[in-house]
């Protein structure tokens, strides 16, 4: 089994579109009548959620006239809440077909569809020409991609001179090994975490300049403490959010990394590049 199916396999739900409308009648919303809000907690599968996507997203100054590519987009939700906010056009591309089918499904409930696109493929062999987007990003991507060389190379070769690219990754904070499973990895064979200074030398090998670097280690800890005191308070998850996503493998993912975060061997960062003439 190559890599690229051992990504998408171990991301794979079997029924997500069944559990997410589920989690939305537990609180009384029909798929019909659920909003981008509604969705938030389980289609923004990274460290943060919205609140990180929305401190990220905030640094690429995304205008309603571009259009913007989102890679490895999983069920779409930062690219829901960046077509709704800020009236772009968004392109998502990701391995796992289960994802982008159901998200594509969510973006017509909550009735976004003319404005995304969500389409299965690889971020190393992206399906578009040369300059074509005006921006792009990816959220908890680079984790699952070993040849971030390629990965780099390609996101350069679509965008258009000037472009902002976002990047916000799960990175090396030191060299002590990783304890897993992980969310993005239930082994270190398909996980491929590295330091930022590996991310700023190829972005600069492939025309960037990088405008942002932020380390949202504070802000991680913070979210999984006010998690897990929500979570106490209620009695349990809520009916929606990432351990959808997981399942059953929530209860030792979430806990690891939270001990490899407060161990200090990963922190999110995020980094804003901007592609050079």
């Amino acid at each position: 089994m190559n890599n690229d199916k051992k990504i998408s396999t171990h991301y794979r739900h079997g029924n997500l579109l069944t559990a997410i409308q589920a989690g939305l009648e537990k609180q009384g919303i029909k798929p019909e009548n659920a909003s981008v809000e509604d969705l938030g907690p389980v289609d923004e599968f990274h460290i943060g959620g919205r609140a990180a996507s929305i401190h990220f997203l905030e640094q690429l100054n995304i205008s309603p006239s571009q259009s913007i590519l989102d890679i490895g987009c999983g069920l779409g939700g930062s690219a829901r809440f960046a077509a709704k906010t800020y009236g772009a056009k968004i392109t998502g591309i990701d391995l796992t077909s289960e994802y982008v089918e159901v998200g594509q499904q969510l973006c017509d409930w909550v009735g976004l569809s003319d404005s995304i696109k969500l389409q299965q493929g690889s971020a190393l062999s992206l399906p578009f020409e040369d300059a074509s987007f005006d921006g792009a990003f990816m959220m908890h991507v680079g984790m699952n991609i070993e040849d971030k060389h390629v990965l780099i190379s390609e996101v350069s070769r679509v965008l258009k001179s000037g472009a902002r690219f976002g990047i916000y990754d799960i990175m090396k904070g030191n060299d002590e090994e990783l304890i897993y499973p992980v969310p993005w990895a239930a082994t270190s064979e398909t996980s491929w975490v590295a330091e930022p200074k590996d991310y700023r030398m190829i972005l600069e090998a492939n025309g960037f300049v990088v405008a942002e670097e932020n380390n949202r280690h504070d802000f991680a800890m913070d979210f999984f403490k006010k998690m897990k005191a929500a979570s106490g308070a209620a009695g349990g998850p809520p009916p929606l959010g990432l351990h959808v996503l997981m399942q059953q493998t929530t209860a030792e993912k979430i806990p690891n990394m939270v001990a490899n975060l407060a161990a200090r061997r990963i922190s999110p960062i995020e980094m804003i590049a901007v592609k050079g003439a």
